[in-house]
């Protein structure tokens, strides 16, 4: 019997782990990190996973975002001998983000360490799920990279290919092609998404052949403003922020976002559109990601790769400072008025950006503007539902500076790019909802019954359906 069973990204955003049974032949697609969602969801990554690492023949990584890779050297340690495949960028950005996500649990486990010492509970402290060196082991597995649309051959007649996502560089959507009782069939997995309107990367590829699809349903329930209104209120709102000499506080990203905001900037600067400030990309691993962005300008979008080629680096312009060490990250509070400070994490759970937001949330002249989804039970979150105050190390700041979500800018296609891309698929027997919200996917499976005339299963964690 051929099966899917979901044990990440059912019923939530994150944590994507996907286990498909063809026959024999076991694959996974994803083997992210639970994060933010609810109290326990850090606690559920150190749970052993509920499959036999061991067993598992195949690994495929739609795209290199925590919550899509940030288990694989858990996976390894506890057992995973197989093949990963992905495609070269994915490769080569994973490799950087699980080394930092690495260092973060080091950190993590130091400060709780020392808590519970303190408290005399040391008993209570996970050690770090995983370390620098279960990180390096990753990338000395079998590793077969793919370009996209290029078939690769599993045993059993079993194909793999790759598909442009649209979401992050190199993120792709993952084509199964097998055999059931002697006819050809195809499941898909949407990993995540983006819209067909992008700015610093290639649209979104269409394919029209599956018989089974799992679809992510992040923005499922509603759709962005268009992407020009989003750069234009970005554009203004930095303008405004700056002139009453404000700073503007952006968490960011490390992969995409970060590059897109800069390559604003860099337009701006260039269109003389921004005024006199500084910008500080606080960021290591936003950092060494745009490195990788410039890498490979053939997966760019036709503007800045042509941009790239004739002008070099799209996300360097003059006012720009990279900010590596602490020491340097900590004299930008000595700046008081006209800057930019691009920072992680996204979601304001953790990184540089909170002790930005701490010295800055307060005064009503700065403006803090998110650029991406902010998950339930993260900072991010509890700032945009307008909580009048927040923690911040355990102390509760005000909030007081301008805020502004920005949501255009998002890496996800919204409802109408998912329902336009799902039309594609001309003869579609099976369609099953991941990766959102329940709230969600249940009303995004109302739209897809309305405008495709389709049924949408929403998966449930654990429950394993048959292809």
């Amino acid at each position: 019997m051929n099966t899917v069973t979901s044990y990440g990204a059912a019923g939530t955003v994150t944590g994507s782990c996907h286990l498909v049974k063809l026959g024999p032949i076991k694959i996974l697609i994803d083997c992210g990190m639970f994060q933010g969602e609810g109290s326990n969801d850090g606690q559920r990554n150190y749970e052993p996973f509920e499959f036999d690492p061991a067993e598992i023949d195949f690994l495929i990584i739609t795209h290199a975002h925590l919550d899509h890779i940030g288990r694989v050297p858990k996976l390894i340690k506890d057992g995973f001998n197989g093949k990963i495949i992905a495609t070269q960028p994915t490769k080569d950005i994973a490799q950087i983000m699980l080394l930092d996500s690495a260092k973060i649990l080091k950190e993590e486990y130091k400060t709780l360490r020392r808590k519970a010492l303190r408290h005399g509970d040391e008993e209570r402290v996970y050690e770090p799920l995983y370390t620098e060196d279960h990180v390096k082991e990753v990338f000395l597995k079998n590793w077969h990279t793919l370009e996209y649309f290029e078939k690769h051959k599993l045993p059993k007649r079993i194909k793999v290919t790759l598909g442009n996502a649209g979401h992050i560089m190199g993120s792709a959507f993952v084509m199964i092609d097998y055999i059931d009782d002697k006819i050809p069939k195809r499941v898909v997995f949407s990993g995540d998404i983006g819209s067909k309107h992008r700015l610093i990367i290639d649209p979104l590829d269409n394919t029209e052949e599956a018989d089974t699809l799992f679809v992510e349903s992040t923005y499922g329930d509603r759709k962005h403003r268009l992407l020009k209104e989003s750069i234009n209120e970005f554009k203004q709102t930095v303008i405004d922020t700056l002139e009453r000499n404000g700073n503007v506080l952006i968490p960011s990203f490390a992969l995409e976002r970060t590059q897109e905001i800069l390559w604003l900037l860099h337009e701006m600067h260039d269109n003389n559109e921004l005024p006199k400030c500084q910008v500080f990309l606080d960021s290591p691993l936003a950092i060494k990601a745009t490195r990788l962005y410039n890498k490979y300008p053939i997966h760019l979008s036709d503007e800045v790769e042509y941009h790239t080629l004739d002008n070099g680096d799209p996300f360097s312009f003059e006012s720009l400072n990279t900010i590596s060490t602490r020491e340097e990250s900590r004299m930008i509070n000595k700046i008081k008025e006209r800057a930019i400070i691009i920072a992680g994490s996204g979601m304001c759970h953790g990184g540089r950006i909170m002790h930005h937001l701490k010295h800055r949330l307060w005064n009503s002249n700065n403006t803090v503007i998110f650029v991406g989804f902010q998950v339930e039970g993260t900072l991010g979150r509890s700032i945009i539902d307008g909580d009048e105050y927040v923690k911040i190390y355990g102390e509760d700041i005000v909030v007081k500076a301008q805020i502004q979500t920005i949501n255009g800018f998002s890496a996800h296609g919204d409802q109408n790019d998912l329902i336009e891309w799902i039309d594609n698929f001309s003869e579609l027997k099976n369609l099953y909802l991941i990766h959102g919200e329940t709230d969600k996917m249940e009303a995004f499976s109302i739209v897809i019954k309305e405008k495709l005339n389709k049924d949408a299963n929403i998966m449930e964690y654990g429950v394993s359906v048959t292809l």
